[in-house]
């Protein structure tokens, strides 16, 4: 009687355990950075195949969203602004009906349609020189959210001037790590990473671990904050610490302000974790544009969202934390 009750709460005992998951790697370049995934799965074979499906549908949203491939989705659509309705992908549509939902919450501080702007400041970046005040005149006639109608019946998108240009690079690839987390998630994968350059997403945390520790970029002179500790989570990081250009002795970001056409001015840095990538990715924008005083009131509206900023004033670093921000934990020595 004993031996056979041992038996059988042996049984249940190696029946009830998961199989021993490993940890894998994998990097490719896509939308302009890497991506990087990290996952946990019970053999090799299994990895390697979940992440070249991830990768494929990266992929595959990148040439429906790239502003800098002639050929993509995004930009056949661009070719038709000023026209009738376009129907598009559920994708593209899903990213622009997103997009135009923080555009109204942010009262444009965040805004797709800020693409003829953004092209002036990319060379205005490579020529070290502001862009010609007619030209961006001109462009910024062409910016505003209010020029997109979406009709989600017919999935269908209309740019109602000529000349307009959409930029989804401050909302795609927090969408695109989400989605690759979804295809993860179908192979049966779900303790997961996936970066794209400052946007990671995580699914289920590592094996005996409580969250999936992540750095906080920091800004030259800052002191390490230490580490977030994640799962089911997105994070963002928007700064001007790597993409910036100085002319006439001011530093401007690669952030725009889309309601003046001007690349921010000031040192900062801002974190927002919510629940999904495509959140996080643009809220990051909108915090940097409006300040915390307003943009933090927004991102809490969002819920599970909370902020981090940094930003200079003078020669000290003044860090400002919404209540919803989590535990920042110490760096292990």
């Amino acid at each position: 009687m004993l031996s056979h009750f041992i038996s059988v709460l042996a049984a249940a005992l190696l029946g009830s355990g998961e199989p021993t998951l490993k940890r894998y790697e994998f990097t490719e370049p896509h939308m302009g950075t890497r991506f990087r995934i990290v996952l946990y799965a019970p053999d090799q074979d299994t990895a390697r195949k979940a992440a070249a499906d991830a990768f494929a549908r990266i992929a595959s949203l990148n040439a429906i969203m790239s502003d800098y491939d002639n050929t993509s989705e995004l930009m056949r659509l661009c070719a038709q602004a000023g026209g009738p309705p376009v129907p598009v992908s559920a994708e593209l549509f899903f990213v622009l009906s997103k997009a135009q939902e923080v555009s109204r919450q942010s009262g444009g501080a965040f805004d797709v349609t800020v693409g003829p702007v953004v092209k002036l400041w990319r060379l205005a970046r490579k020529r070290h020189k502001l862009p010609d005040p007619d030209k961006l005149a001109a462009a910024r006639a062409l910016v505003g959210w209010q020029n997109v109608r979406l009709d989600q019946a017919k999935r269908t998108v209309q740019l109602l001037k000529t000349g307009m240009q959409l930029d989804l690079g401050g909302i795609a690839k927090g969408y695109a790590a989400d989605e690759a987390l979804a295809v993860l998630q179908k192979h049966g994968i779900d303790r997961a990473l996936v970066a794209a350059g400052g946007d990671i997403a995580v699914s289920g945390p590592p094996p005996e671990t409580d969250g999936w520790k992540i750095a906080i970029a920091t800004l030259p002179g800052e002191k390490d904050p230490g580490r977030l500790i994640l799962h089911h989570a997105a994070v963002s990081t928007s700064g001007d610490a790597e993409q910036f250009v100085e002319i006439d002795g001011k530093r401007y970001s690669h952030i725009i302000d889309p309601r003046t056409g001007i690349g921010l001015l000031g040192r900062m840095s801002v974190t927002v974790v919510a629940r999904r990538g495509i959140d996080a990715d643009s809220l990051t924008k909108v915090v940097a544009v409006l300040g915390p005083e307003k943009g933090i009131p927004l991102v809490e509206s969002c819920q599970g969202a909370g902020v981090r900023m940094v930003r200079q004033k003078g020669e000290e670093w003044e860090t400002i934390i919404s209540k919803n921000f989590p535990k920042l934990h110490p760096v292990e020595k």
